[in-house]
């Protein structure tokens, strides 16, 4: 399984996530000729290598109308997103305020939600590219919203709605849809401790909107005095991360180093790792249930519902409850994210009025399928691997239309086959 880890030990933004995921693709130079023909008026992003602690990484700069945005600095006072500019790998040092009647190389513009997404859906980048950048907005639109306590549309994006935030985050998404992986993993994330003056005055570290993001996201501080984890960054890990956790065993093809600006006593860079997994695990949920009073049929009718549904599996055991009644006891077995879609399906297809629920950690091997031709035709061969294991067996339907159809037994197919 072609597998991309974060590794977030000093924190995580969105210019340093581009600068490691580029350092994973084949053509780096090819990828920003395309990112900067996309659409983004007035903005070109170039990637220098960057050297910090004597580790050699990447960092990317945004230009806007042949300024670097970070160079400018700003406080306003609308709703705006503070996590990207202070004591972490960018150089927003926002230290005094100013009016808006002056002069920049660029246009201080304050978007809306509503404006960021009329400007990514003209973009000229696929639709999945579309749909995930709008969907990592929609993640910082909500935070803003609740920390500030008014409603989305008028939450107005300062330091996240700028053009280089938006090429961040395009470009992370373009990257992850080139790359292609099949999970993307992270580990527990840096947030860095201490406080943040922004226009609102004095707020603690993470900011509120970063916390809103991080809620459910296993968070740490590890003694670094300043904001390591941004909103942005907060909020491309959690639409795309499945999991966050140590790193699992990983076949590694390639390390991606993206660094920041600023230097701290360690080397302030996120870490990607891209490479086949053959292990995986994954938190699961039960649901079970008593059931004395339904017929096999109905029984039945239910089980295929909860498949039809997404569980992964449905199975009944015969049990005696008390007074000596045999029963069944009635199990679904579901990803842990689909509890809430499972529960309502066992109330309304079985006869139970309670249902108990048993978490558990459910490990399984990576599973391939391939195709062999044989003198009876074309049979499917399924193969798992994983934790020093290797299964092979062939497709069951396959070779019991095989044997259907030449009057031969299963053993006797097998015997061939072998």
């Amino acid at each position: 399984m072609k597998t991309l880890y974060f590794e977030c030990n000093m924190g995580a933004a969105g210019d340093m996530m581009m600068a490691a995921l580029l350092e994973l693709h084949d053509d780096p130079e090819a990828f920003l000729d395309r990112l900067n023909k996309i659409g983004l008026s007035g903005v070109k992003v170039m990637a220098a290598p960057s050297v910090k602690h004597g580790i050699t990484g990447t960092h990317i700069k945004v230009m806007i109308n042949g300024a670097e945005e970070s160079t400018h600095e700003h406080i306003h006072e609308e709703c705006h997103d503070h996590g990207h500019s202070h004591d972490h790998g960018h150089s927003h040092d926002h230290g005094h305020t100013h009016s808006h009647d002056h002069d920049h190389s660029h246009d201080h513009t304050h978007n809306t939600y509503h404006h960021i997404e009329h400007l990514i859906n003209h973009l000229n980048t696929s639709p999945g590219v579309k749909e995930n950048a709008l969907g990592v907005y929609k993640l910082i639109a909500d935070a803003e919203s609740h920390a500030h306590g008014v409603p989305i549309e008028q939450i107005h994006f300062h330091e996240v709605g700028e053009m280089d935030a938006v090429a961040d985050i395009i470009g992370v998404c373009m990257l992850i849809e080139e790359l292609a992986p099949d999970k993307i993993l992270s580990s527990p994330i840096n947030t860095g401790k201490g406080q943040v003056r922004c226009a609102h005055g004095i707020l603690p570290v993470p900011a509120p909107a970063t916390a809103h993001i991080l809620q459910g996201i296993p968070i740490y501080n590890d003694r670094i005095n300043g904001e390591l984890c941004t909103p942005t960054g907060a909020a491309l890990l959690k639409y795309f991360v499945s999991e966050y956790k140590d790193m699992p065993v990983l076949a590694v093809d390639k390390i991606g180093y993206g660094m920041g600006k600023k230097d701290f006593e360690r080397a302030n860079c996120l870490r990607a790792y891209l490479g086949k997994s053959t292990e995986s695990s994954e938190e699961v949920a039960e649901l079970v249930c008593n059931l004395d009073d339904m017929t096999s049929e109905a029984l039945a009718f239910a089980q295929e519902i909860l498949f039809e549904a997404g569980a992964l599996d449905v199975y009944t055991t015969p049990i005696i409850m008390k007074k000596g009644r045999a029963a069944m006891k009635f199990t679904c077995m579901c990803h842990a994210g689909d509890k809430d879609k499972m529960l309502p399906l066992i109330f309304k297809h079985t006869t139970t009025i309670g249902i108990r629920e048993y978490s558990c950690q459910r490990y399984t091997l990576h599973k391939e399928q391939t195709e062999i031709q044989t003198e009876y035709g074309a049979v499917k061969i399924k193969t798992s691997h994983g934790f020093g294991i290797k299964k092979t067996k062939p497709e069951y339907d396959d070779l019991a239309a095989i044997a259907r159809e030449n009057g031969m037994s299963l053993q006797e197919l097998f015997e061939i086959l072998r």
